[in-house]
């Protein structure tokens, strides 16, 4: 049985919006219509703090092109998270929480 913090993609995408703006952030959806494996959201923190993250079902790993993607913004200094839980969104907020 899941609980809370192991829902769908979408429902994860819906509180990584909500707890990115409750910290003051931006939480931009990126299309990736001409570079494949894009992280799905470009999150903008105060501060200058940039957080590329992918979206995952609970459990699921990101695709080969996808993984390969992440290695090269990493590579470029880029901070790349992959979230899989509700409690990764906040998580992940709760480090630029500056309020």
């Amino acid at each position: 049985m899941e609980s809370k913090n192991t829902t769908c993609e979408n429902s994860i995408e819906k509180r990584l919006v909500t707890e990115v703006e409750r910290v003051g952030g931006w939480c931009l959806k990126l299309p990736a219509i001409h570079n494949a494996g894009l992280p799905d959201r470009l999150c903008l923190f105060p501060g200058g703090e940039v957080v590329f993250v992918e979206l995952k079902a609970f459990g699921k790993k990101p695709r080969k092109i996808q993984t390969l993607m992440h290695q090269k913004l990493k590579a470029m200094g880029f901070r790349v998270e992959v979230i899989d839980t509700t409690m990764g969104c906040k998580m992940l907020a709760l480090e630029y929480d500056r309020k």
